[in-house]
């Protein structure tokens, strides 16, 4: 069933990512031999934090399995760099999950020359008998470690009105809210392809569809690998026909999916420097490029 189909008609007051909470706590807590009432006795201290490398892949499916029972998207994002987990010290038991990615779109928030420093908080998941806190911590340590151990300064993270998020835990944790005006207005959908679930207009871009669009009018793989570079294609290799008639792919395709209007984005950011002096120094930089997003209120009403 597709993530949207799941909460179309959801009617309840809080999230959906709640209430996937909600429905897993009785066979999560079977799972770890838990009740509910020790359960409630947990406390972040009960918990290991760690980095996962990619080359562990053991521990990557663990937490694409886990991704795809907890979390509302129920899949690994585009582009995903640095992976962390939060774990029961008790019997190392998965517990939660944060998974870094490569923005789809840099946010040039500390300047175009700094869009480098950029890192998007892409999925964030805790098990149904986690703390509530457990969350924000997960979150907290994960960008603690990033601004420790890479150049990565600024932090942001997304909260969908569809699902009926407001973006609760970046609140919690004094993030600052950059408005409502993130995000695709429109989303599409492969009637060929109904379990891919819906997509945002850059979906028509991305390397594999590119590469569906030169196979449609007979570009061999060799060829177009050639054109490529690593995540587009090198528009000065390409002849300008080839070119032309690439675009009509896109457009032919754009055209035979379904479409549908979507509310856009809550938006958070956070900066972090390795020193007091660099954290003052890049919000400062923060501060006067982008005057009319340093003191937007956090918005408090579901669905809108």
């Amino acid at each position: 069933m597709l993530v949207q189909e799941r909460f179309k008609d959801y009617n309840k007051q809080h999230c959906w990512q709640y209430e996937i909470r909600l429905q897993n706590l009785e066979e999560d807590l079977n799972e770890i031999g838990l009740s509910k009432a020790e359960a409630e006795q947990l406390r972040t201290s009960d918990f290991n934090f760690a980095y996962v490398d990619k080359t562990d892949k053991e521990t990557c499916a663990e937490i694409k399995q886990f991704i795809e029972r907890h979390e509302w998207l129920g899949k690994i994002p585009n582009r995903p760099t640095q992976r962390f987990t939060a774990r029961l010290k008790k019997n190392n038991a998965l517990a939660g999950v944060i998974i870094m990615a490569t923005p789809n779109a840099f946010s040039h928030l500390l300047g175009k020359e700094n869009r480098d420093l950029e890192k998007l908080v892409a999925r964030g998941a805790s098990i149904s008998w986690a703390p509530k806190n457990l969350a924000s911590w997960l979150v907290s340590s994960s960008v603690k470690w990033m601004v420790k151990h890479t150049n990565f300064r600024i932090f942001t993270a997304y909260s969908d009105p569809e699902a009926k998020e407001l973006g609760t835990i970046y609140q919690a944790m004094n993030w600052m809210y950059l408005g409502q005006t993130s995000g695709t207005n429109k989303q599409y959908l492969d009637p060929k392809k109904p379990e891919l679930g819906w997509f945002s207009s850059r979906d028509f871009r991305k390397k594999s569809k590119y590469k569906m669009y030169a196979q449609n009018i007979g570009i061999d793989a060799d060829t177009w690998k050639g054109w490529m570079k690593k995540y587009s294609p090198n528009w000065d290799l390409i002849p300008p026909d080839i070119k032309v008639k690439i675009k009509a792919e896109e457009e032919k395709y754009r055209s035979s999916c379904k479409s549908r209007a979507v509310p856009p984005k809550h938006k958070y950011c956070y900066i972090l420097g390795n020193t007091k002096t660099e954290t003052r120094s890049l919000r400062k930089i923060f501060t006067g490029l982008n005057p009319k997003k340093t003191n937007l209120s956090y918005p408090k009403e579901r669905g809108k």
